[in-house]
């Protein structure tokens, strides 16, 4: 397997891409994985398979040339864009990113993000990578298993209301850093980030509806609206109102 990887930083982005088409077919196998390529100007340069089908293409090339803005739902691929940007621009690299994203064929799914800007032998940037990788049910056979369960159902019991760390880590009887650990290895997410999680899978069902937002903020244990848009958009890009616009409308008109 090594062996078909490249061994030396590509001069240029052409050139990666060459080393890559031996790999291709085990990046198309991935079902759960999207993976892509970009440019210097955030236009796709290459994507799996997974990453197609999610857009509603059986061919990846036709993603090709295109930006995540021509691409994803309006809102969502604006924000993708802007983030590719950002990537580019200032040679940055995202690890870990909590996102709810909104394909054309999907619902709604949460995944782990991760973007790296990649350099030529002389440190200049030449385009970017990233993979964004779906969550997955938690690992039921860990032995701690079952102490994080009672904090997860506990989380999902009391997200209407604020929710210390102290009282996950009495339930749990560990301590932060054990907690952090284990939650991280069973449900691959920090406590925090499981309790933004089921809020916003809360928030995201009312928000296909007709409910105000200041009311969602509310039942979803947000102190106000604003406290509510701002953890709405760091995991989405973007507001609870843009995000509702964004839902596809036969879907909301069916409930």
């Amino acid at each position: 397997m090594h062996s078909l990887l490249p061994t030396d930083t590509p001069k240029d982005l052409p050139t990666l891409l060459a080393g890559l088409k031996l790999i291709a077919p085990l990046l198309d196998a991935m079902p759960d994985v999207v993976f892509f390529i970009k440019d210097m100007d955030a236009r796709y340069s290459l994507a799996n398979q997974t990453l197609a089908e999610r857009c509603g293409h059986s061919d990846p090339d036709a993603l090709i040339g295109l930006t995540a803005e021509q691409v994803f739902p309006t809102g969502f691929g604006a924000q993708y864009t802007d983030q590719d940007r950002r990537v580019l621009r200032q040679g940055l690299r995202l690890q870990d990113q909590l996102e709810l994203h909104l394909y054309p064929a999907r619902q709604p799914g949460w995944c782990m993000t991760h973007k790296l800007a990649l350099r030529n032998p002389e440190g200049m940037i030449i385009g970017m990578a990233g993979v964004s990788i779906d969550l997955q049910a938690p690992e039921a056979g860990n032995p701690a298993y079952l102490k994080l369960a009672a904090v997860d159902a506990y989380i999902r019991a009391n997200h209407c209301a604020p929710i210390r760390l102290s009282e996950l880590t009495a339930i749990a009887g560990l301590s932060v850093a054990q907690l952090e650990r284990l939650c991280k290895r069973v449900f691959r997410l920090t406590p925090r980030q499981m309790i933004h999680k089921v809020r916003l899978d809360a928030a995201t069902e009312l928000l296909d509806g007709e409910l105000p937002i200041t009311e969602i903020a509310l039942r979803c244990g947000y102190a106000d609206h604003s406290a509510f848009s701002r953890q709405f958009r760091a995991l989405t890009g973007l507001s609870p109102s843009a995000y509702r616009n964004a839902l596809p409308t036969h879907h909301r008109a069916a409930r």
